[in-house]
């Protein structure tokens, strides 16, 4: 059974701008958030997407709400750090794309819109690429074709 919502755990890793580490009983727990898909490190703007969470949540105590468990064993979750929710939060700072294929929160892609309209962040790029198919474009068999 997944817990619905743990809190008061502090935050001790942000990886990138969709994932976070939170001490859980002196255990680090991988939270992947719900809904959203950050640039990729290595993508445009994939470093301000971090620097946007860790400014957010870094070092901060966090709660967060379980969505489902991901193939590679992460908890995905709505996460809330000083009483902000993150996921909703990197969106609506173009730090974020609603992850279409998995969002369950009908208030972000109006969130995107807005930050699109106003070229907040990522939207200031004249042809953002979106994660999913950056990562399409970079794996080895795609590679092997160009």
């Amino acid at each position: 059974m997944l817990p619905i919502q743990v809190s008061a755990h502090r935050v001790i890793g942000i990886a990138d701008g969709d994932t976070l580490t939170l001490l859980v009983d002196q255990k680090p727990l991988k939270i992947r958030l719900a809904n959203i898909d950050a640039p990729e490190k290595k993508q445009p703007f994939g470093q301000r997407s971090k620097e946007s969470l860790s400014a957010m949540c870094w070092g901060k105590n966090a709660e967060y709400m379980t969505q489902s468990i991901d193939r590679y064993k992460r908890v995905v979750a709505l996460v809330y750090c000083d009483g902000a929710q993150v996921n909703k939060a990197q969106v609506t700072a173009g730090m974020a794309w609603v992850y279409l294929k998995y969002n369950k929160d009908r208030s972000l892609p109006a969130a995107q819109n807005e930050a699109e309209q106003a070229k907040r962040g990522l939207w200031a790029d004249v042809a953002p690429v979106p994660p999913w198919e950056w990562r399409k474009a970079k794996t080895p068999m795609n590679s092997k074709l160009k």
